[in-house]
């Protein structure tokens, strides 16, 4: 019996062992599978204690052209977590909301999400990380991104532009230049201690990933002046807004570009994004009489008309199939530098003429106008200048004189410094040299320009335009003590919204000047949006802001001088020789209704004027217009609407003169109660 159990104890050893040993090899087998194979069991248990942390790469500098510093990047604390180390949720949401000083609500929501990483609250203040930090909480912890800072605040600010959260360029240069800016993104491991505190991996150099930093040809210093300069005429005024562009006629350089109401690039989250654009580069408006010394230049060029040609403006009006053109007076038989001087629409409709429609179109191709000017900015508008196939009568002659056509004040620069450069036009030029990390700067050569016109042609012009900051000129208040300037006025109407017809209240106040006249350092344009009071021309507004900025402007390339004129109280000059001329010039548009327009609640007004060419169309201002009326006025353009609220339209998205193109064309109308557009 012994002997037998023996046996049977010898063969359960066996069959133990055997099965050990199986399950001992199947479990090795399945190790090498997971470790040498399939990675997901050890992916899973690194995702316990380590995750990836992806940061943007710091952005390069923006210097101006003296080297100050316009954008850099600085260090802000973000706070984040890693749901899957975070046991008691409701307590974590709470205790990081009292810290962050925020609802608690939201932080919860962010807790609950599925994902391995998420960020709780970016760029707070480092009072207040400190105090997150000092909760001890498992699974939240603080990363300090790079985050980009604007040390002159408002200064530039439309033309900076700004990059986002994620570091992201999304206007201005920060958008034209990101993809030398951005850098590369970097990776960092975040890892989980036996508390379940997170801990970053040390020794990382955010420099090693930065981007390269671009110099613009902006004077920072300039830029101030001309600030300062555009927000207390706009505030005497009593203007919306304005712009001023000051260039270098020799290179195309922008040496300064201010915006009233300025942007602050710090504030971009609390900012709406329209609110951020920069109106020289992407808003098209009527230029008004500034266009005329253009036409007469297509003229000279095509021989059309000779500088001492006399032009018969005796009777003050001109009739021409569908409009009567009118003047402010008779100005009798003048040449065509009187044209310019008094600045006669009946004059510059007859040159428009003798030129005739294709080579006037030609010759404003030529200057820049009816295509963006390849300068690189963002969106950057073509303004809108129909084919001369397209042009009646009517819109030859009013063309000739500013209206019908939409220009930028970017466009309106580069084609007064091509007079300035002896007909020679230049791209408009940003940016001046680029450099990598850690390199040298590499200067970026102005692109070669193509000829508007001929030197002669230029110079004649130029000649004109002097006459027009003479004594008995339109611009005289633009002139300056022994320094010889070329200018010329202009003041367009605004298209009313509510009538469809040219408004005799809001205007489009111009300059543009060029100073010395005998020898162009400086091309100066000025626009002021709508200008309160009898006072509203381009003589009486932009002309004085030009000779002040240029007397200052001068003073750097060594020529001191002062306006002839001192600077207005502006709201208080009454209309004199150089006002009724520029104010009274343009009759309304033809309207589309013979009879006078009756209220809101009898009858709707006409239509605004919209107008299209090809793909593109010149978004107008809706303001005032019943969403009915909003409705009717866009249908069969191609044109979606959102309509929001109820009442009377009182903003949109994107603003009046805004160039949309493509098949998709977008607008966002807000609607409110009389009395409630607040």
């Amino acid at each position: 019996m012994r002997s037998a159990d023996l046996g049977r104890s010898g063969l359960r050893l066996r069959v133990a062992c055997a099965v050990l040993l199986g399950c001992f090899a199947f479990l090795a087998a399945r190790a090498a599978h997971l470790s040498m194979i399939d990675r997901r069991g050890a992916r899973q248990g690194d995702s316990q204690t380590s995750t990836t942390l992806h940061l943007a790469a710091a952005r390069g500098l923006v210097v101006d052209r003296s080297g100050a510093a316009l954008a850099v990047t600085v260090s802000a604390p973000s706070v984040y977590a890693i749901p899957a180390v975070i046991t008691d949720t409701e307590g974590t949401a709470r205790a990081i909301a009292r810290a962050l000083r925020t609802d608690a609500a939201s932080v919860r929501e962010r807790l609950d999400r599925k994902a391995p990483f998420v960020y709780v609250r970016r760029w707070v203040r480092r009072e207040r990380a400190d105090a997150v930090e000092a909760l001890g909480l498992p699974g939240v912890g603080i990363v300090h991104e790079p985050r980009r800072a604007y040390p002159h605040r408002e200064l530039a600010g439309r033309v900076l532009g700004f990059a986002n959260i994620d570091g992201r360029g999304a206007r201005g240069i920060e958008q034209q230049e990101d993809s030398w800016l951005r850098g590369k993104a970097q990776q960092i491991a975040v890892e989980r201690d036996a508390k379940r505190k997170l801990l970053i991996a040390s020794g990382l150099d955010p420099r090693s990933a930065a981007g390269g930093d671009v110099a613009l040809t902006l004077d920072v210093t300039l830029q101030a002046e001309i600030d300062a300069s555009l927000a207390e005429v706009v505030a005497a005024t009593g203007a919306r807004r304005g712009t001023v562009v000051s260039m270098d006629p020799r290179t195309g350089d922008i040496l300064a570009l201010s915006g009233f109401p300025g942007f602050d690039p710090n504030a971009f989250r609390a900012t709406r994004y329209p609110a951020t654009r920069s109106h020289a580069f992407l808003d098209a408006m009527e230029p008004g009489s500034v266009l005329k010394p253009f036409v007469i230049a297509a003229a000279l060029q095509h021989g059309a008309v000779s500088k001492d040609d006399e032009i018969d403006c005796e009777e003050g009006f001109f009739r021409i199939p569908g409009k009567t053109l009118r003047d402010s007076r008779p100005f009798g038989v003048i040449d065509v530098t009187g044209v310019l001087r008094v600045s006669s629409n009946i004059g510059a409709a007859k040159i428009g003429f003798a030129v005739g429609p294709e080579a006037q179109h030609q010759t404003l191709r030529r200057f820049g106008f009816g295509a963006p000017t390849g300068s690189g900015f963002p969106d950057e508008s073509a303004g809108l200048l129909r084919s001369w196939r397209d042009w009646r009568p009517v819109d030859h002659a009013t063309i000739s004189y500013g209206q019908g056509i939409g220009v930028t004040a970017i466009q309106l620069a580069s084609a007064t410094a091509a007079l300035a450069n002896g007909g020679l036009w230049l791209r408009p030029r940003l940016v001046a040299a680029r450099r990598e990390t850690g390199g040298t700067w590499q200067a970026l050569d102005p692109v070669p320009g193509q000829r508007a016109v001929r030197t002669e042609v230029a110079n004649a012009v130029l000649r004109m335009m002097e006459e027009t900051v003479s004594d008995e000129g339109t611009g005289r208040r633009a002139s300056l003590k022994d320094v010889r300037v070329a200018g010329k006025t202009g003041t367009a109407q605004k298209l009313d919204a509510a009538t469809g017809t040219y408004s005799t209240k809001s205007y489009l106040a111009w300059f543009t000047g060029v100073a010395p006249a005998d020898d162009p350092r400086i091309v100066i344009v000025v626009m002021l949006d709508e200008p309160a009071g009898r006072a509203h021309s381009g003589g009486a507004t932009a002309a004085p802001l030009f000779a002040r900025i240029a007397a200052g402007q001068l003073a750097r390339h060594g020529i001191l001088t002062h306006p002839e004129l001192p600077l207005p109280r502006i709201a208080n000059v009454q209309p004199g020789p150089d006002t009724p001329q520029e104010a009274k010039k343009s009759e309304p548009a033809p309207k589309q209704s013979h009879h006078p327009p009756a209220r809101d609640e009898e009858k709707p007004p006409p239509p605004p004027l919209i107008a299209t060419l090809e793909d593109r169309l010149l978004l107008p201002d809706f303001r005032g217009l019943s969403s009915a009326e909003v409705r009717r006025v866009t249908m069969g353009i191609g044109l979606e609407v959102e309509m929001r609220g109820r009442g009377h339209a009182v903003s949109q998205d994107p603003a009046p003169g805004t160039i949309l193109a493509g098949s998709t064309r977008r607008v966002s109308v807000r609607f409110a109660p009389r009395g409630e557009e607040g």
